[in-house]
């Protein structure tokens, strides 16, 4: 499987991300499956004003790269890309890119779905939040982690 994992401040074009994909797949693909993650103005009842989210290069696209192997260990996959922004970031701004390709619909959408999920528990990244009252970090909530224990209960 070929991965391509980035991390950046700049935001990403998901329709060139997406030719770039389908150039490297051909006809080997029989789906392709997106997921394009954008900053909310709110976190349940609080308003958000903006987001910030350092990393730590080198163990975040490793975090990455793992989740990645454990999806290709999973489901036959031929093709991944994660894009992940980091900095400063509006209410409306993209966020994150997850693009799957693999030569049947179910790997891929369930390969997308399984990224994303531990994307949110695993990869490497701290995330605060700007409100009205002040900053607050955040982390993976519980429904995040029930998410993500879900796929664990058929891990290989």
């Amino acid at each position: 499987m070929h991965a391509d994992i980035r991390v950046a401040t700049d935001d990403f074009d998901v329709a060139k991300e997406w030719a770039a994909l389908r150039t490297r797949v051909g006809g080997r693909a029989g789906a392709v499956v997106a997921f394009a993650g954008i900053v909310r103005d709110h976190a349940g009842p609080d308003q958000v004003e903006g987001l910030f989210l350092e990393h730590y290069p080198g163990m975040t696209e490793a975090s990455i790269g793992r989740i990645l192997s454990k999806a290709s260990d999973r489901w036959e996959l031929l093709d991944a890309v994660v894009v992940h922004r980091v900095g400063e970031l509006a209410p409306q701004d993209q966020i994150v890119l997850v693009l799957v390709a693999a030569a049947h619909r179910g790997d891929a959408f369930a390969a997308c779905e399984f990224i994303m999920d531990y994307l949110k528990t695993d990869a490497v990244f701290w995330k605060k939040e700007h409100r009205p009252g002040g900053d607050t970090w955040i982390g993976a909530t519980a429904r995040d982690r029930d998410r993500r224990n879900g796929w664990q209960t058929d891990d290989p």
